[in-house]
């Protein structure tokens, strides 16, 4: 078993790294805030203080933060990622950030003499919990078979986007802005349904069983229809992050996304409303203030 280090203890971090202890793996960790290793550190696992010790040595370093400003802030530095990790550490990036910073940060590691891989993660803290995200990947092919099994370990299927090591960051913001997509639609509909008195869960339950038969619209359906947005399993806050990405992503490539702006401006009325706290879904509110529901 390879020694990890494990950067980041928030909602998603910690069942990861929970899982890679299950699984038999030596594990060091590091967090901002100390206090949230305590619970890893009671199932066997060494924390640090310092980032620069935790990843001493270590083969695979893990980055599970919640932008891109804090994925550089432990790569950068005397004391970060880039300067402290040994020659031929692997680095899994999983947080979702911008292609831009993997390729940057992925430079930056090849004249160390160390690898960077792209592995973000589709799934909320419940299914990371229960080894039931999904991780798409992009990088160096040597280095992912390298670290297949400790993925494995974390997830129920990786798919692989191939070389281009920011691919797997594209493929993520996509995809986050395909279920935000559906997020809107559930929201408009469901304003339509409650303006001419038909039940938000009774829609729900049908399209739920019959069309839309899968997980995820069932997940999103039931929280927007029960106004369910607290505790956030995902926070408004860092879904404006997301949508931010893909805007620029858009801007970039020179694609029109109209439903990427209009997604834009819900979140930042949201957030203009003191919503930042609540789920990333509750941008639903903000269509039923329009149609006069609240």
């Amino acid at each position: 078993m390879k020694k990890i280090a494990f950067i980041g203890l928030g909602s998603m971090g910690l069942p990861m790294a929970g899982n890679l202890i299950k699984a038999g793996y030596d594990l060091n960790v590091f967090n901002r805030t100390p206090n949230k290793a305590i619970e890893l550190e009671n199932k066997g696992a060494k924390s640090f203080l310092q980032l620069s010790e935790a990843i001493a040595g270590v083969d695979i370093i893990i980055t599970m933060l919640s932008n891109d400003n804090a994925l550089k802030e432990v790569c950068y530095g005397s004391d970060g990622i880039i300067q402290r990790a040994k020659s031929k550490a692997i680095h899994i990036s999983m947080s979702t950030v911008s292609p831009e910073t993997v390729e940057e940060l992925s430079s930056a590691h090849e004249k160390n003499g160390q690898t960077l891989v792209s592995a973000p993660v589709f799934g909320r803290p419940e299914a990371a919990f229960a080894q039931k995200l999904w991780i798409v990947t992009s990088g160096n092919k040597e280095a992912k078979e390298h670290i297949s099994k400790v993925l494995e370990a974390m997830s129920q299927g990786i798919f692989d986007f191939g070389e281009s090591v920011s691919a797997a960051n594209l493929i993520k913001i996509s995809g986050n802005f395909m279920i935000l997509s559906m997020v809107e639609a559930f929201a408009e509909v469901l304003a339509l349904l409650e303006k001419n008195d038909i039940n938000r869960q009774s829609f729900i339950d049908f399209i739920t069983t019959t069309l839309f038969n899968i997980p995820i619209y069932q997940n999103y359906g039931k929280i927007i229809a029960q106004r369910n947005y607290e505790p956030a399993g995902f926070k408004l806050e860092l879904g404006l992050k997301d949508v931010s990405l893909m805007h620029d992503a858009s801007a970039n490539a020179k694609v029109p996304m109209p439903i990427v702006d209009l997604l834009f401006s819900k979140f930042l009325t949201s957030l203009a409303k003191n919503r930042a706290s609540l789920d990333w879904s509750a941008i639903e509110l903000v269509t039923a203030e329009n149609a006069g529901l609240r």
